[in-house]
């Protein structure tokens, strides 16, 4: 999080980078940091509005406003690029926490399990949906104590102080450390962000268009040399462009 009143977007380019803009399903996404080259160039967005949301498949309403009151706050709408509810993040995180990720299908889950070390990975007994179930309601119940409202309800500044006492562990959630929650929102709100259209979020590819992106790699294996240490000025191509 920044210190400053706004996130800033070059700030949260530098921490997302290029990792999450592999068009695969985002629960084996890892974050590497990276600026991309043309990050500086404002994206042509859509002018088309944005597509009315799908039909919820495993959130609540309340976990729903979460997600994209977090995900507008760090993702603000700008002249790069739309804000992260409009490019879908909310939606996709619903349809990732509806499916096998979700269910932890790739999770081992017998247990024992005792407090891990951070290097240690994931060590909860929860799968992925029930631990977003989690944080949300210690989330909203850290803000209702502080601030009298659910997150959602809160001005950008609070939503802003909020997620950074998260980020800092400095807020009380039950089950594991606020640090964790933020973390693991930070990174399905980038994947959300920057994943394949496909999978529901990036509507109208407005990530890939901002930092240049062409999206399906095999597509312009040709043109590497042609755009070497050039911006990319193609459109981007999607999954569903092939398909």
């Amino acid at each position: 999080m920044a210190k400053d009143p706004k996130i800033g977007r070059r700030e949260f380019l530098t921490v997302a980078g290029a990792a999450a803009l592999a068009p695969a399903a985002p629960a084996a996404a890892q974050q590497v940091s990276a600026t991309p080259s043309a990050a500086t160039t404002p994206a042509t967005t859509s002018t088309q509005p944005p597509p009315v949301d799908e039909p919820l498949l495993t959130l609540t309403a309340t976990e729903h406003a979460f997600f994209v009151a977090a995900a507008d706050t760090i993702i603000p709408p700008d002249q790069l690029s739309p804000s992260g509810s409009d490019c879908g993040v909310a939606n996709f995180i619903d349809r990732q926490l509806a499916g096998a990720y979700g269910t932890g299908a790739r999770l081992y889950r017998q247990g024992p399990f005792p407090k891990g070390k951070p290097e240690q990975g994931y060590q909860l007994s929860l799968n992925p949906r029930e631990f977003f179930r989690a944080g949300v309601a210690s989330a909203n119940e850290f803000t209702r104590k502080t601030y009298g409202k659910d997150f959602d309800r809160l001005n950008e500044d609070q939503r802003i102080a909020a997620l950074k006492t998260m980020e800092e562990g400095k807020a009380e959630f039950k089950g594991f450390g606020s640090a964790m929650f933020f973390n693991a929102l930070l990174q399905i709100t980038m994947e959300g962000f920057f994943a394949d259209p496909i999978y529901g979020g990036n509507r109208d590819m407005a990530s890939w268009k901002m930092v240049g992106y062409p999206g399906l790699p095999a597509t312009y294996r040709h043109d590497i040399r042609k755009y070497l240490g050039k911006i990319y000025d193609k459109p981007p191509r999607s999954i569903a462009d092939f398909s």
